[in-house]
């Protein structure tokens, strides 16, 4: 049985095609590790734009607002008051007068140092994390 040259060509190719593939994936994130980022981005930006409804809220009233959403409808802008994928509100709690809790689970550990630019929600672990938060004038 001879192999031709055209067969040999074709198996170093097809290997060439698969070893690509394989080493793509090794270098990039697989589809489901990228939708597992890009899912806790958005937590990370949902927790922002809570955090700075309750400011504004802190900034005129002096006083924490009962929940996130009575925070964003005294400024009229929306923001996701839930998880992307649970649909579960994220908790909010208030501690004291002026500090108060907001949490989210993060499907991975951030790579991000800590209070990267002074945002408390770029570093965060898997699971469960709660942020300890003061209200504060925007701004400051």
């Amino acid at each position: 049985m001879t192999v031709s040259l055209r067969s040999i060509l074709g198996i170093v190719a097809t290997a060439a095609a698969v070893a690509a593939v394989v080493g793509g994936f090794m270098l990039v994130d697989s589809p489901a590790e990228a939708r597992l980022k890009r899912l806790d981005g958005r937590r990370v930006e949902d927790l922002r734009q809570i955090a700075s409804a309750v400011d504004g809220h802190w900034a005129r009233h002096q006083t924490l607002p009962a929940s996130p959403a009575e925070a964003l409808a005294a400024v009229e802008w929306q923001a996701a008051l839930r998880d992307p994928v649970t649909e579960e509100p994220y908790p909010y709690r208030v501690i004291d007068a002026r500090q108060y809790e907001l949490c989210a689970t993060f499907d991975r550990a951030s790579d991000a140092p800590p209070s990267r630019y002074g945002d408390p929600f770029w570093s965060h672990t898997a699971g469960q994390q709660c942020f300890t938060l003061k209200g504060r004038e925007r701004g400051r």
